[in-house]
């Protein structure tokens, strides 16, 4: 039988980078208009023509009057071109389920490449608010269809030991792409070469969709959805390696998957002689029970009195993710940050966006170690503490602290608030809920994502403007902090150590 390690080969490596470069484009656009805001805006501006020289070499023909430097718009169109991608992340996540369902991960994922590329190439170009709104709507759908796209095909193509590894490579993946936007704002925010930070989008779309030739479709699917068993367990061997033992999770396909017929005894005795050495035939039984499993809808979930705990919870979460302020952060800290701290606010952004990629790695073993209702509560009650430090030195100028402050934000943001809620959205509920579940929480978090995105800038212009300085909206982060930790205390229970949702919420086991 063939070791853990034996299972991680080079191409179960290759197509897990190239899925994931989805979930690394939806960083890159979240926080593609935090470093050149004020440029795009036309509030900076400087008489260099280093960029236009650049693009008329590559164009060949004089680019002058086909692009302007900037687009003029106020604090509220701003905030709108903003928050319009997490409108369409939101479409985008709820039509996905039921597309990658019906067509296959690897189809749904060339689509969100398709609407990664269109809308990149829209941003680049775009002259008005309406343009770049429309860019912004296209990568907000292909954001949201690959959060639920692509940790579906990890899981699927990831050998079951290795599946909480190569699972965080997700959320690793959205920093990274976090990160790369940021630095590139660092050095492009001036004169129209904030054009060549949407441009990177173009790029790494194509690449992505280059890339998905290489992708096979999920043996899981292949076997659930097209019943070509034959087909799934060859890509299965191809994943795992020649001589590696797939027998097993072959066997957990259901509806007859892990019985061998003659046609797959040959191929599998073909391609590795070994494979049918430890076949073991799945009891009728278990199979009718697994197949005969019914599933509750989205309405249900919320109708049925024994899941509805579980949606309230999540639901919870997902809008204490977002309203504790981490996004003000990704989004708007350049703009919010200028002129407060003692360094460049662009430069204090990568280092922000290198300890939120730091800080998930590092803390990723935290939620099995000390519980998820523990990581929530100190990633809370650790925002709300460094929300309020921040808004006292951005009033009283202590420079180096607001800067410190802000590093502890994001990085006790990547302790709890990060990953906990999406790990809860699947374990409050058994399976039979955790579909509509997961679609719950994907639509709290986008509408929360959506309030900060809009509201944030607007609120905060407006209290910096009737109570005069700045930084009085993280006295209301800092008030949400209490409250979403009194929610959490109240209404979501542990579920580090428990078997299944029953024995999360001490209920005895329904057997109908």
């Amino acid at each position: 039988m063939a070791s853990p390690l034996q299972e991680v080969t080079p191409f179960l490596v290759l197509i897990i980078v190239i899925a994931t470069l989805g979930p690394l484009q939806f960083g890159f656009h979240l926080a593609e208009l935090n470093a050149p805001e004020d440029v795009i805006t036309c509030r900076s501006k400087s008489a260099s023509t280093t960029v236009r020289r650049m693009l008329s070499s590559i164009t060949g023909r004089d680019v002058t009057t086909d692009l302007i430097d900037c687009i003029e718009m106020t604090s509220s169109d701003f905030a709108a071109v903003t928050a319009i991608f997490t409108i369409g992340g939101l479409i985008g996540a709820l039509a996905a389920g039921p597309i990658t369902s019906a067509r296959g991960r690897w189809l749904s994922m060339q689509m969100t490449a398709a609407c990664y590329l269109g809308g990149s190439l829209v941003e680049t170009f775009a002259s008005s608010v309406l343009s770049l709104s429309i860019g912004r709507f296209l990568t907000g759908l292909g954001a949201g269809a690959s959060t639920v796209i692509v940790p579906l095909y990890i899981s699927e193509v990831s050998p079951p030991k290795q599946r909480g590894f190569f699972g965080a490579f997700t959320q690793i993946s959205i920093n990274v792409g976090i990160l790369f936007t940021q630095t590139l704002g660092f050095f492009l925010s001036h004169d129209g070469a904030w054009r060549w930070i949407l441009a990177s989008g173009i790029a790494i779309a194509a690449a992505q969709t280059i890339g998905l030739l290489f992708v096979p479709e999920s043996p899981t699917w292949t076997a659930s959805a097209k019943g070509d068993m034959v087909q799934a367990r060859r890509v299965l061997q191809r994943i795992r390696g020649k001589h590696a033992n797939i027998d097993e999770e072959v066997f957990v396909w259901g509806h007859g998957a892990g019985r061998v017929s003659e046609e797959e005894s040959l191929l599998a005795a073909s391609e590795n002689p070994s494979a049918n050495d430890n076949v073991t035939p799945r009891s009728p039984s278990a199979s009718r029970q697994q197949s005969d499993r019914g599933h509750l809808g989205f309405a249900q979930v919320i109708r049925d009195p024994l899941t509805r705990p579980a949606i309230i919870a999540v639901v919870g979460i997902m809008f204490a993710q977002q309203l504790c302020g981490i996004n003000s952060i990704i989004m708007y800290s350049v703009s919010l940050l200028k002129d407060l701290l003692p360094t460049s606010s662009a430069l204090l952004t990568i280092i922000i966006s290198i300890i939120n990629l730091g800080t998930t790695m590092a803390a990723s073993p935290l939620p099995d170690r000390l519980g998820r209702k523990t990581c929530l509560l100190i990633s809370i009650l650790g925002q709300g503490t460094s929300s309020l430090i921040l808004a006292l030195s951005i009033l009283l100028e202590v420079k180096i602290l607001s800067a410190i402050a802000v590093l502890f934000f994001v990085a006790l943001f990547a302790v709890g608030l990060g990953p906990v809620p999406f790990i809860l959205a699947s374990e409050l509920v058994g399976p039979e809920a955790v579909g509509a579940t997961q679609s719950w929480a994907l639509g709290a978090n986008y509408i929360a994502t959506f309030l900060v995105a809009y509201l944030f800038p607007i609120i905060n212009e407006a209290l910096n403007e009737a109570l005069g300085g700045a930084g009085w909206v993280y006295f209301i982060f800092a008030g949400f902090a209490l409250v979403w930790a009194a929610f959490i205390m109240h209404n979501v229970p542990e579920t580090k150590g428990k078997k299944d949702a029953d024995e999360v919420w001490g209920r005895t086991r329904r057997v109908d």
